[in-house]
């Protein structure tokens, strides 16, 4: 996957470092350089992403929403 464009002005990128599943929403800490960004997403997109512990991705943030991207 390529992100070409996206605009959200605050992106980090970074690794998962933990997962805690749940049965409707899982929340998952991704690891950066400035420290721990948490984001609480649907377990069926964990599982779309196919995000593990490890994982590429860059956290999305506005407001008070964080989302993911898969690298």
């Amino acid at each position: 996957m390529s992100i070409q464009a996206i605009n959200v002005r605050n992106q980090f990128r970074g690794k998962v470092k933990e997962i805690i599943p749940g049965d409707v929403v899982s929340e998952i800490d991704v690891e950066t350089p400035w420290g721990i960004v948490t984001s609480v997403i649907t377990t069926r997109s964990v599982k779309d992403l196919d995000l593990k512990i490890g994982s590429e991705v860059v956290a999305l943030v506005k407001s008070t929403e964080v989302s993911i991207a898969k690298l």
